[in-house]
């Protein structure tokens, strides 16, 4: 059987999908391609220029597409209730939600307005109660959710009892932890979405290592210009494509997850080089992410800590 490829996409005509993130990297990559097949897609994006210039290269590529930009900061809660907010009074189904938005191993410990470790207010709790909030239209549209995991939730484990890091915080830990709650919130989803009938398909997609901003704006941001040198003209010119594949191939497991033919809670990424690289496949969900109890207080924190409930 041959690989998935962008060309596999079914046709998306008729079909509303959001976004997060979707201004660069492989969010944009996802949202090019899906709009090129008739989706209305919905830039949920931080920054509303950078959201207006990717929409322009979208058209510039398929003058026909449908591609709007709405304003998301995953970080503030009240961004993402005012977002969701727009949508229901517009009362339109959602088909597919892909929550990709992320930051990545901030160096200092930073807080988000609403006072939680700004990794796990982006990459996680945002995306929580935005599923949480667009649940209705969710339900109407039968919708496929997606959300964006990571290869470092192989390192990540869930700290109930500080899931802010207020002690102990370091980069890594704490974007590990972001990216297992993901993966655990989707696989919960799944579970409960099957329980209760709210007819959703609950996956979860990682890109490996794609070549996107994402090291750029998040661990190497802070570091030394010898550093951000060598970075820039020897690692991502000639060590970087060895073990990495561009932020295009990144984007086909997410494709995959949101349009393919797969499993209600499954996880997919790269099938190469330890899933770093390569076409899109089954990937390998560690045991701890399968733990029920902990995915169940997970989510009763997450709905705590947000003040949102699925209902």
């Amino acid at each position: 059987m041959s690989p998935f490829t962008s060309r596999d996409v079914p046709d998306q005509t008729g079909r509303t999908i959001i976004i997060t993130g979707a201004n660069s990297g492989t969010g944009f990559e996802t949202a090019k391609v899906l709009a090129a097949r008739g989706a209305e897609v919905i830039l949920a994006v931080r920054n509303a220029g950078k959201g207006e210039a990717a929409r322009a290269a979208i058209l510039r590529a398929t003058p026909a597409a449908s591609v709007r930009v709405e304003a998301l900061d995953l970080s503030r809660q009240a961004s993402v209730a005012a977002f969701a907010d727009r949508l229901l009074a517009e009362g339109r189904p959602v088909h597919a939600l892909i929550n990709n938005a992320g930051v990545m191993a901030l160096a200092r410990r930073e807080q988000s307005p609403d006072g939680h470790e700004l990794q796990l207010a982006t990459n996680f709790l945002g995306h929580f109660a935005l599923t949480a909030r667009l649940l209705p239209l969710l339900r109407a549209g039968q919708a496929r959710v997606v959300q964006l995991s990571s290869v470092a939730h192989r390192q990540g484990r869930i700290h109930l009892d500080d899931l802010n890091l207020k002690t102990g915080y370091t980069p890594w830990k704490a974007y590990a932890q972001s990216k297992l709650a993901m993966l655990m919130f989707a696989l919960e989803l799944d579970r409960r979405s099957r329980a209760a009938g709210w007819g959703l398909t609950s996956v979860a997609a990682h890109p490996g290592y794609a070549r996107t901003d994402l090291i750029g704006n998040g661990p190497l941001a802070s570091s030394s210009g010898f550093a951000r040198a060598g970075f820039r003209y020897v690692y991502r010119p000639f060590l970087e494509p060895l073990v990495s594949h561009s932020q295009a191939d990144g984007a086909l497991p997410i494709l995959l997850a949101a349009t393919g033919g797969v499993e209600p809670g499954g996880y997919y990424g790269p099938v190469r080089m330890k899933e770093y690289k390569g076409p899109p496949g089954p990937a390998k969900i560690e045991p701890w992410a399968q733990d029920e109890a902990v995915a169940r207080a997970l989510w009763a924190e997450a709905e705590r800590l947000t003040g949102v409930r699925f209902a």
